[in-house]
């Protein structure tokens, strides 16, 4: 007889699976509960940890300064041309007025030479134009001279005539032959003077305007003869001749920049600052650098408000004397002061910072096995210290090392 057979209610497979979904629960059961509060073991000896302490907070940042003169000329080309010589390199010191390279222009000469025979020109011009007038007065005396003694005769014999005529000697016709002849030639002298006085002021007229075009070309011819000096280019001030751009052959146009020369009288301090700072940065801050184990005071003299690449540059001067044994083109770190000095509760910059944005850090606890996560509030920064706004007290340890490693676990179990 057939009995039926019962099917088992726990299966193998049914107890596997079973034991896999209460696993599954119990894991999700405690990350529900332990999740707000997750821990991660960490070694201690892999931490930076520092304390929070009371002190003076000092706003400073740290820029690398440049030697620099005080004072930099620039060698531009006054004349183009092609360098002929060049007698100078960079590196070398100049006094005023050595000659640094000689260029030549023949175009520029060629058009002083046709200039000077226009002046010449001009020169001879005027000589004939003055000898003419010369003359010409020498002619009218000449004429004057024989008119006069022309009239004084014609005069005579009209008096005599005049005479005759009155006692009926000779007749009224011969009378006034004499008359219109001696007339005649006093009419013809004073119309020989109108002549002349106008031949005179044409003259006198034509000599000013030689003379004031002759006194221009000499300007011009001057000038141009100043231009052929420009060619050979000197030293406008005694100093470090610190680079020459060109070379023998090189062809130069009017304008441009060939060299530098330093004046070696003073030094300044050029610093390039990041354009986060550009609105705290005046002139009269503070700074200081140390040279040779001596501090050296600077005071900030010129800000320039372009910004290059994210920065901008600074001029500092020297506030006491210059330290013997600086270079043009030394580099220095600089100690730039952006405030005052004060009082303020400090943390020590780390790598945490880049990854809680000083929003949060860990917190030792008393016994020191934990560090809890804490929110902070941080204000300003130097290179050494962060201030501390809210979050922490005096006396209280944190981890300032990075974070990257930890996500955002709540507590840190230092091993």
């Amino acid at each position: 007889m057939d009995r039926p057979i019962k099917k088992k209610t726990f299966t193998p497979q049914r107890i596997g699976i079973g034991l896999v979904v209460i696993a599954f629960l119990v894991f999700a059961v405690n990350t529900m509960i332990n999740g707000s509060n997750s821990s991660l073991n960490v070694e201690r000896e892999k931490l930076t940890l520092s304390q929070v302490e009371q002190g003076v907070f000092d706003e400073f940042i740290v820029v690398t300064g440049v030697v620099q003169p005080l004072k930099t000329y620039q060698l531009d080309a006054i004349e183009g041309g092609y360098v002929a010589e060049k007698l100078l390199d960079g590196g070398a010191k100049v006094k005023k007025g050595d000659l640094i390279l000689s260029l030549e222009n023949q175009s520029l000469m060629l058009d002083f030479v046709n200039r000077e025979t226009q002046m010449y020109d001009l020169i001879n011009n005027l000589e004939n134009t003055r000898l003419q007038l010369k003359q010409d007065k020498f002619t009218l005396k000449k004429v004057l001279s024989e008119l006069d003694f022309q009239i004084l005769q014609a005069k005579d014999e009209f008096d005599r005539n005049s005479t005759l005529f009155a006692d009926h000697i000779i007749s009224q016709q011969e009378f006034t032959k004499t008359k219109i002849s001696y007339e005649r030639l006093v009419q013809q002298r004073a119309i020989e003077i109108e002549n002349q006085k106008f031949q005179e002021e044409n003259s006198v007229t034509q000599i000013r305007q030689l003379e004031g075009t002759l006194d221009r070309t000499k300007l011009n011819l001057k000038m141009m003869k100043d231009n052929l000096a420009n060619l050979s280019v000197r030293a406008p001030v005694s100093g470090l001749l610190s680079r020459v751009d060109v070379e023998i052959g090189a062809s130069i146009t009017a304008g441009q920049n060939i060299g530098q020369i330093d004046d070696l009288n003073g030094f300044k301090m050029r610093v390039e600052v990041d354009e986060h700072y550009v609105s705290r940065i005046f002139p009269g801050l503070e700074g200081s650098f140390e040279f040779n184990g001596v501090l050296v005071k600077l005071q900030v003299s010129k800000v320039f408000p372009e910004v290059r690449n994210g920065r901008f540059d600074v001029d500092m001067s020297f506030e006491d004397e210059i330290p013997s044994g600086i270079r043009r083109g030394q580099s220095v770190p600089v100690r730039l002061q952006l405030g005052k000095p004060a009082q303020a509760l400090l943390l020590q910059t780390g790598g945490f910072f880049s990854s809680t944005g000083g929003n949060w850090v860990y917190v030792l606890e008393p016994g020191g096995d934990k560090a809890v996560k804490r929110d902070i509030s941080l204000g300003r920064k130097n290179p050494q210290f962060f201030e501390v706004l809210s979050g922490l007290e005096a006396g209280e340890t944190v981890i300032t090392s990075t974070y990257d490693n930890y996500g955002e676990k709540d507590v840190l179990n230092l091993k």
